[in-house]
Formats: structure tokens, C-alpha cells, sequence
């Protein structure tokens, strides 16, 4: 399979955030190889987004939003979870990056089973927790470029279906943006 390019995150994030619906993460962990479809995604931008992390001034945690592209962007929410984004901007905008939301896994479900603690498969990667947590996504992985192959990266993956767009969720400001992006495998 072949790594994204950082070209492909160098674009207008909300289309970025269509783009990798379909698109395949792959995690390593010591000798083991996880990875699964992306199933979900959300935009987030800057300026004209004020959902976004990237909204106000730059932080310890945001300021990778405003720095190169194809890199991973993970934070730390509701002070129990890891969630895991991948900074995609058009070279117009300051800010932006795409949170993975969910997973259909594919190799290494065992293990992704074992990281949450959960066998039921339906509910093992459908959300933006629950992925970082069956990936062993953490901090650590903060700043990871992911157009390398290395422990955690993303390629091609399979040709999507229809896609369908929604509000993103859980949030109270901009929700008339529909940067919800899913398909169904």
C-alpha cells in the first residue's frame, strides 16, 4: 500500500477530511501491525471556524494545527481521552486539522481488543476515543509524520462509497458547518 504524500493533506481541510474516508491507518506496535478503514472524519479549520482548537491564539496544544502538514495532532479530552487528528490545511489557511472519528479494523483486532478492554466489535473503533484507545494513541504520538512509514502512518486504502455529511458532534459552535463526513463499508 502506498503512504499519503503530504501533497494530499496540503489541501482545503474539509476536502482533505472526504478524501480520507476509505483511506487505511496502519499502527505498529513492537513486532504487531494493527490498522483499520476510516469510517468517519470531521473538519476543523481556523479563523472561520470557531469549533475549531485552532480559533483563538496559538497553544502548547493546538500549535501543531499551524504547522506542517501530514503530521499527527493529538490531544488530550475530558481528562480521560486521547483523540487523534491529522493537521491538513490548504497553504490559504493558517490552521486545520481532520479528527479521525472512526474505524471499520481490519488486521490486529485482537489487540485492539485488549488496548480497550472490550470483544464487541461494532462498538471497538466507532469513536474518536475509542480509536486512539484500540490504537494505543497517545501523547506520544503528538507531532508523528505520518506520510513515513513508522509506528503509525496512513495509506491508500479501499474506493469509497457514497459519502454523507452531517453536523460535527459534540459541539455548540459552528454547528451549521457539515464537516461530519462517513461511509458505510
Amino acid at each position: 500500500m502506498t503512504i499519503l504524500p503530504r501533497k494530499f493533506y496540503s489541501k482545503d481541510t474539509v476536502t482533505v477530511a472526504k478524501n480520507l474516508l476509505g483511506k487505511k491507518i496502519i499502527r505498529k506496535i513492537g513486532r504487531h501491525e494493527i490498522s483499520g478503514i476510516i469510517t468517519e472524519t470531521e473538519a476543523y479549520r481556523h479563523r472561520d471556524d470557531p469549533a475549531s482548537h485552532a480559533f483563538g491564539k496559538i497553544t502548547d496544544r493546538n500549535k501543531i494545527m499551524f504547522e506542517e502538514v501530514g503530521t499527527a495532532y493529538v490531544y488530550f479530552t475530558y481528562g480521560m481521552y486521547f483523540c487523534f487528528n491529522v493537521v491538513a490545511k490548504s497553504p490559504k489557511k493558517a490552521a486545520g486539522a481532520v479528527l479521525i472519528r472512526a474505524i471499520e479494523p481490519e488486521k490486529g483486532i485482537n489487540i485492539m481488543q485488549v488496548n480497550r478492554g472490550k470483544t464487541d466489535l461494532k462498538n471497538l473503533t466507532n469513536g474518536p476515543a475509542k480509536l486512539a484507545q484500540a490504537f494505543g494513541i497517545t501523547k506520544e504520538d503528538y507531532g508523528v509524520d505520518l506520510t513515513k512509514k513508522s509506528k503509525l502512518y496512513i495509506t491508500e486504502g479501499i474506493n469509497r462509497k457514497k459519502i454523507t455529511s452531517s453536523p460535527r458532534v459534540g459541539i455548540s459552535k459552528a454547528v451549521d458547518k457539515l464537516w461530519n463526513f462517513k461511509i458505510e463499508i
